[in-house]
C-alpha cells in the first residue's frame, strides 16, 4: 500500500502499531478464575484494535496498492481459513481464531506500508522494546520485585503472559530483531539500552526453563553466527565486531546472574536448569512423550479432514474423540479436559485448516526466508545485510518454537511476528502496482471497518463477561452469560453452581448450551445425567 506521508493518517498508523506493540505485551486482567483466558482475551482485544486502527489509517492515506508475491499467498491462506470456519462445528471459536489471522495479516500489510513511508525503523524499535518489556515482567515476577494479581503463580515466571513458556517464546522469537536494532543504533545511548535489553531477555529466557524457547534461540543465534559473522565476513567490520562482542558478553552476564541470584521460583528440583537442559531431547517420558502422543492423535484428525480441517480454533472440540488411553493431553475429570490449542502451531494448522491452507502459510514464510537467504549468498564481495539475516533468523526461531508450542495462535507473538516481517520485507520487489480509485477505496474501508467492528465486539463481550463472572455471584454470572453466551467456561460454572444448589431447572439450560459448544466434553453430559436428562 502506497501511503501519502504528507497526510496525518499515515503517521497515525505508525502510532497505532507502536502503542499496540507495547500494550499487547502488558495487557492482563486480575481474574484468576479464568486462568489463561484473562491474558489471551485482553491481548486479543489489543491485537484487533491495533490492527483495525492501523489498517483504517493506512487506507485513509493510501494512493495505491503495491502487491507482493507474499500477498497472494496470505490472501489464499485467509480465504481457505474463512471457508473452513464456515463449516466448523463451533463457529464462535472459528470466528475468534480467524480474527487473530486476519489481524495478523492487517498488521503485516500496515507495517509494510508504514515502512515504505519511511518509518520502519521506528516501528522496529517499538517491537524490540516490547520484547524487553515482556521479558522484564517475567523477571519482576521471578525476583518478587512487585507483587501483582496480574501475574499467575501457576506457571511462573510468566509475567503478563500468564505462562513462562509464552513469555519465553516471545523472547526467543524477538531476540533477532532486538539484536538488529541494537547493532544499528546510531547513538551510544541507544546501543547501551539495547545491550541492557538483551541481557534482561537472556536472563528471562534462562529462568523460564522453556526448552522450546531455548532451542529456538540457539538455532537463530547459530544462523546469525555462521551466515553473518563467519561466511558473511561481518566479523571483519571493526565497529560491528566490537558491538557483537559487547552484546555477547552482556548476554552471558545476564545468563550468569540469572543462575546465581536467588529468586522466588519454587522449583522442585535442586538443579532445575540442568534438568531442563538434559531433558531437551527426552521423548520417552514427561512432556516430550505427551507431545508425541498428542501429535500422533492430531495427525489422525488431520488425515480425517485433509482439505479444510476441523475449523480454526476447533481442535479442542474434536480432540476428545481422538485421544488415546493414558493420553496426558486429556483430563476427563476436568470440566475443560484439553488445552485450547495443541502443543504445536503446525499441528494446529494441519488439523484445523487442512493441508492446502497449511502449505500456503508455509510458502509465505518459506518464500520470504528463501529470498532473504539468496540475497545473503549473492553478495559475494559485500557483507550480508542485517535485515536479511534478521528475516531468516526470526523465521528459524518461529519454526522451531512453533514445532513444540502454540505461537502464531496467540495474540502477543502473532502481533510481533506479523508486524516485524511487514517491516523487514518492505524492500522486496513488488509484482504489481495498482491504482486505488475512490470508489474502491471506500468499499475496502467499509469492509475492513465492518469486519473489524464485529471482531472487536465479540472480543469486548468476552472481556466484559469475564469481568462480571469473576466475582462468582450467580446473578452477575447470569448477566455474563448473556453478554458472552458462547463462553463454555461461564456456562459450565453456572451449571455446576446451580446443580450444587439443587436447581436443576436452572442448571440444565447452561449444561445444554455448554454441550452444544463442546459436544465431546464429558462434564456437561454428566450434569445433564445428574439432572435427569442424559445424552
Amino acid at each position: 500500500m502506497q501511503i501519502d506521508d504528507t497526510l496525518f493518517p499515515g503517521r497515525r498508523a505508525l502510532l497505532a502499531l507502536q502503542i499496540g506493540a507495547v500494550l499487547v505485551v502488558l495487557a492482563a486482567l486480575p481474574y484468576p478464575l479464568f486462568h489463561l483466558d484473562r491474558y489471551t482475551f485482553v491481548k486479543e482485544l489489543v491485537l484487533l484494535a491495533a490492527a483495525l486502527a492501523a489498517a483504517l489509517s493506512c487506507l485513509g492515506a493510501a494512493r495505491g496498492l503495491t502487491v507482493f508475491m507474499a500477498d497472494a499467498l496470505i490472501s489464499g491462506f485467509l480465504a481457505l481459513s474463512l471457508i473452513s470456519a464456515l463449516l466448523a462445528d463451533n463457529p464462535w471459536l472459528a470466528f475468534r481464531a480467524c480474527g487473530v489471522s486476519l489481524a495478523g495479516a492487517a498488521l503485516f500489510w500496515s507495517a509494510r506500508s508504514v515502512t515504505l513511508a519511511g518509518h520502519g525503523q521506528r516501528l522496529l524499535t517499538a517491537l524490540a522494546v516490547s520484547v524487553v518489556i515482556g521479558s522484564s515482567t517475567g523477571l519482576i515476577q521471578a525476583y518478587g520485585l512487585v507483587t501483582s494479581e496480574l501475574a499467575s503463580t501457576a506457571r511462573a515466571p510468566g509475567g503478563t503472559f500468564g505462562n513462562r513458556n509464552f513469555m519465553a517464546h516471545m523472547a526467543a522469537i524477538g531476540l533477532p530483531v532486538l539484536v538488529m536494532v541494537t547493532l544499528q543504533a546510531r547513538r551510544r545511548r541507544g546501543f547501551a539500552l539495547g545491550t541492557a535489553g538483551i541481557a534482561l531477555t537472556a536472563a528471562a529466557l534462562v529462568l523460564s526453563r522453556s526448552r522450546a524457547a531455548w532451542l529456538g534461540a540457539v538455532a537463530s543465534a547459530a544462523f546469525l553466527a555462521v551466515e553473518g559473522l563467519w561466511i558473511g565476513r561481518l566479523w571483519a567490520d571493526e565497529q560491528l565486531r566490537r558491538r557483537v562482542l559487547t552484546l555477547g558478553a552482556t548476554a552471558w552476564i545476564g545468563l550468569v546472574f540469572a543462575l546465581v541470584l536467588p529468586n522466588q521460583l519454587n522449583w522442585r528440583s535442586e538443579s532445575p536448569y540442568l534438568d531442563s537442559l538434559a531433558g531437551v531431547a527426552n521423548y520417552k517420558e514427561g512432556s516430550g512423550r505427551g507431545r508425541l502422543i498428542q501429535y500422533g492423535n492430531t495427525l489422525e484428525m488431520a488425515l480425517d479432514h485433509p482439505v479444510l480441517g476441523v475449523g480454526p480454533g476447533n481442535w479442542p472440540v474434536h480432540y476428545p474423540t481422538y485421544k488415546s488411553p493414558g493420553d496426558p493431553s486429556f483430563d476427563a475429570d476436568d470440566p475443560i479436559p484439553t488445552n485450547p490449542w495443541p502443543s504445536s502451531d503446525w499441528m494446529a494448522l494441519l488439523s484445523e485448516r487442512g493441508l492446502p491452507a497449511s502449505l500456503l502459510l508455509l510458502l509465505v514464510g518459506g518464500s520470504i526466508a528463501l529470498a532473504a537467504w539468496i540475497r545473503i549468498r549473492r553478495r559475494a564481495r559485500r557483507p550480508p545485510g542485517l535485515t536479511d539475516l534478521t528475516i531468516v533468523s526470526t523465521l528459524i526461531a518461529l519454526v522451531v518454537v512453533g514445532a513444540f508450542d502454540a505461537v502464531l495462535l496467540l495474540p502477543a507473538p502473532a502481533y510481533f511476528v506479523w508486524a516485524a516481517l511487514g517491516v523487514l520485507v518492505a524492500s522486496a520487489q513488488p509484482i504489481r502496482e495498482l491504482t486505488l480509485t475512490p470508489p474502491l477505496k471506500r468499499r475496502m474501508t467499509l469492509v475492513v471497518a465492518i469486519v473489524g467492528a464485529l471482531l472487536l465486539t465479540q472480543s469486548l463481550m468476552q472481556v466484559a463477561g469475564m469481568a462480571l463472572a469473576s466475582g462468582e455471584r450467580r446473578d452477575r454470572m447470569e448477566i455474563a452469560a448473556k453478554l458472552d453466551p458462547v463462553s463454555y467456561r461461564i456456562r459450565m460454572l453456572l451449571a455446576q453452581r446451580w446443580r450444587a444448589a439443587g436447581r436443576c431447572d436452572k442448571a440444565r439450560p447452561h449444561a445444554q448450551a455448554a454441550s452444544a459448544l463442546f459436544p465431546n466434553h464429558p462434564a456437561p453430559r454428566a450434569i445433564l445425567r445428574s439432572c435427569g436428562r442424559g445424552r
